[in-house]
């Protein structure tokens, strides 16, 4: 009878303890066949790489005139370039670049578009590339500075190469939220607009927030603009200024997130206060709060998330932009890029610095047709200020930077308006 009573007791407990293996097994069955199914329901797949191209000796730096022969003293905050890969369920990809440079010039824009088309395939109307517009970054372009010229080229095709060489199955959406510390530059005084805070003067100060999660709905990748020159401080130092800090903050916060910085139309807002790092740092925080209320973190439930769905689409041509007959300058042949994604999505890249007037008109013109706008001035090349019709005619520092004729406007905007139609048939 004990003996009995024994064996029924075994019994049991291994029968408990098969239960809790099946159960264990079936568990994982289940969570094996749910990442399954999520994978094949992802149309896309991304992949990001960063690279650090903080220089390696002192260098002049960019930004301010004044400065321009002096070498840095130092590196307050690291630079970096990184790389965002998507590809939809069609093979159709394009390549988002940023950077913690003052532009992009058209040397590098050429250097590293050739390069990466000749080795991975991706055609040049596929290759974003923007800058922060840090002033406190290296002045690359001269002659002196050739050395890091090639390894900053070598380091964002090496990085392209990475982003989408560890592309994987992906769900892309899109949202936006505000943030505040942009002010408009231009003040109007009896001597004519001036440089200075204008809290009457117009601005936008949407935060534009493109999400990528992995098949399993972790956050991987954000990438997010704002409108505002990265121009806190100016002293001799690296840095990467509010951007480099709100890019740093969100990673600490997200550990394993890659964090990118786009920036939008910004060539006459600046961040307000200015001139110290704290400040730097506060807007820096500011921005990736922002982009936290984007993403609606700690909801429990997502209402402005827009889940984006291909096709993935990308042009790229230039208009002609006329100078005065006065100035004696050749035609600039200016950059406009659209980046489709699907129905949900328009990113729409201008060229060098332009100013907030042409985000603002844009989505009010196209605003109704269906995608999100999203406008991104520092692209694919870096020439000086983009005036609009307004700040030619009301004059001031970027208007007369460049001696535009005033038809420069309508010229760009056409051109966005053309390729916005021919990505949206």
């Amino acid at each position: 009878m004990k003996y009995s009573r024994k064996l029924a007791t075994a019994s049991i407990v291994l029968l408990s303890l098969l239960m809790v293996i099946s159960g264990f097994f079936s568990a994982t069955r289940a969570e094996t066949a749910k990442t399954a199914e999520a994978a094949t329901t992802s149309e896309w797949k991304a992949g990001a790489a960063t690279a650090k191209i903080t220089p390696s000796r002192p260098m002049p730096m960019s930004g301010y005139a004044g400065r321009k022969d002096n070498p840095s003293e130092g590196t307050e905050q690291d630079l970096f370039a990184k790389a965002l890969a998507i590809e939809d369920a069609d093979g159709n990809r394009v390549v988002i670049v940023t950077t913690d440079l003052i532009g992009i010039l058209a040397t590098l824009r050429e250097d590293v578009a050739t390069k990466v088309e000749a080795k991975y395939g991706l055609p040049p109307q596929a290759l974003l590339m923007n800058a922060s517009h840090t002033h406190c970054g290296p002045s690359y372009g001269r002659d002196d500075t050739r050395d890091y010229f090639e390894f900053l080229s070598g380091e964002i095709v090496r990085i392209i190469g990475e982003a989408i060489d560890t592309m994987e199955p992906a769900n892309l959406s899109y949202a936006s939220a505000k943030c505040g510390f942009a002010m408009n530059r231009r003040t109007p005084t009896p001597q004519g607009f001036r440089n200075h805070p204008n809290p009457e003067g117009v601005v936008d100060h949407t935060v534009p927030v493109l999400r990528v999660d992995d098949a399993e709905g972790n956050l991987k990748t954000v990438l997010f603009g704002y409108s505002c020159h990265n121009t806190t401080m100016g002293f001799m130092k690296w840095l990467g200024d509010y951007a480099g800090y709100a890019q740093e903050y969100f990673e600490a916060d997200h550990p394993g997130v890659t964090a990118m910085f786009m920036n939008n139309c910004s060539g006459d807002q600046n961040p307000y206060p200015r001139s110290m790092l704290y400040f730097a740092q506060r807007h820096g925080r500011t921005l990736a709060t922002a982009v936290e209320a984007a993403l609606e973190t700690n909801q429990s439930a997502f209402f402005h998330q827009r889940k984006l769905s291909g096709p993935m689409k990308s042009i790229f041509e230039t208009v002609e932009l006329e100078f005065t007959e006065e100035s004696k300058r050749e035609p600039f042949s200016y950059p406009v890029q659209v980046l489709q994604f699907g129905d949900g999505l328009s990113l729409i890249a201008l060229g060098t610095e332009v100013v907030v007037d042409y985000s603002l008109r844009l989505k009010k013109e196209l605003g109704d047709r269906g995608p999100a706008i999203w406008v991104a001035g520092y692209s694919n090349v870096y020439s000086g200020y983009i005036p609009s019709k307004r700040v030619l005619e009301e004059g001031g520092y970027e208007a007369v930077s460049r001696p535009w004729k005033p038809e420069l406007e309508e010229r760009i905007i056409s051109k966005a308006h053309a390729l916005f139609d021919e990505v949206n048939r």
